[in-house]
């Protein structure tokens, strides 16, 4: 099969490779569609040690089954499906209560960080066990499907925080998983939903997405500028959809008293932390790691229009042009949001 292979750190060959053989309990699963995500983009120059060469990436995916291994069951040749990113193994204790993204043998399609090595889905074919697979409706797009896996990651925040009905939220990140964020975070009773970000463009689209106000990041006045928009209540929740140090201090400062940080982007493997800041005003600090079994309550909210994706696909392209679209999205190409390339 033709896979686009990572070769060297920022050098992306598309060639032939040996097309996987799917275990027992395994899909065979022809990729109709895969999205770059963000992390593959700082990942493929190999600055955060979790793309090491030579690796297939690509863990955004959707397409149909080719085959399946002698024990699948409740899955056939042609089914059109999606899956979960990570590779959870069900039988240790995070995995029999629920928590498969904290599963303790967990592996990520499209990763190598040492510990293990994970092709993924910028390839002709992948395989995946079939208890991460879920089947996709009629007339659910494969493009749309590839942003699945990006919803479930904005829902699974939005669900592990402890949200009030009407709720102020700052989204601060309008890249791909703020923009989710914010329609999910709205969805789960947020009732007013601002977004911090450092380019216009950006910032307009959160606006066209159904943001109350957006704010420029590197505004002087930043802060009276939230506080004058969030009122006496101030700021109940603050969403770090970017993960660096700046970021994380921008979320810890802007929420209330009593307040709750949502932490889901990791830009940055460690932050100095304002620990008096959290401690005095007595925040809490949330951690949020990809997603749990959300993907079927995914498929119904992009079904109904709860989340909408379509706007944020920038480009459809064949796996042949993968590697110029990984040089524009590296250089951070104004109006880019997220683009899927066809195997």
């Amino acid at each position: 099969m033709q896979a686009l292979v990572l070769e060297n750190p920022s050098e992306l060959v598309v060639r032939a490779v040996e097309t996987p053989q799917p275990g027992p309990e395994d899909l065979l699963i022809q990729v109709r569609a895969c999205g770059i995500c963000g992390s593959d983009v700082h990942g493929y120059d190999g600055s955060t040690g979790r793309r090491i060469p030579p690796l297939i990436m690509g863990h955004e995916a959707a397409g149909v089954v080719a085959a399946t291994g002698a024990a699948v069951r409740g899955f056939a040749v042609g089914d059109r499906v999606t899956f979960d990113s990570t590779i959870s193994c069900g039988t240790c204790s995070y995995c029999a209560r629920g928590a498969v993204n904290l599963c303790e043998r967990r592996q990520v399609l499209g990763v190598s960080c040492g510990d293990y090595r994970r092709h993924g889905a910028f390839a002709e074919y992948v395989a995946v066990p079939q208890h991460i697979a879920y089947k996709l409706p009629e007339g659910f797009s494969f493009e749309r499907a590839a942003l699945i896996e990006a919803v479930s990651v904005a829902v699974h925040a939005a669900k592990l925080t402890p949200i009030v009905d009407g709720d102020t939220v700052l989204v601060i990140g309008a890249g791909m998983i703020g923009l989710l964020a914010l329609q999910a975070f709205r969805h789960f009773g947020c009732r007013r939903v601002f977004v911090v970000d450092l380019e216009a463009d950006r910032l307009q689209q959160a606006r066209a997405m159904g943001a109350d106000a957006t704010f420029q990041a590197q505004d002087a006045n930043l802060q009276e500028a939230l506080a004058a928009a969030a009122g006496s209540g101030g700021i109940d929740i603050a969403v770090d959809a970017v993960g660096n140090e700046s970021s994380v201090a921008s979320a810890i400062a802007h929420v209330r008293r009593g307040g709750t940080v949502t932490l889901i982007g990791n830009l940055a493997p460690k932050v100095e932390l304002p620990l008096q800041a959290v401690v005095t005003r007595q925040l809490r600090l949330q951690g949020s790691c990809a997603s749990a079994g959300e993907y079927p309550e995914c498929i119904r909210l992009m079904e109904s229009g709860a989340i909408q994706v379509d706007s944020l696909i920038s480009a459809v392209a064949p796996l042949a042009e993968g590697a110029q679209w990984f040089t524009r999205l590296a250089a951070r190409e104004r109006g880019l949001m997220k683009v899927i390339l066809r195997p």
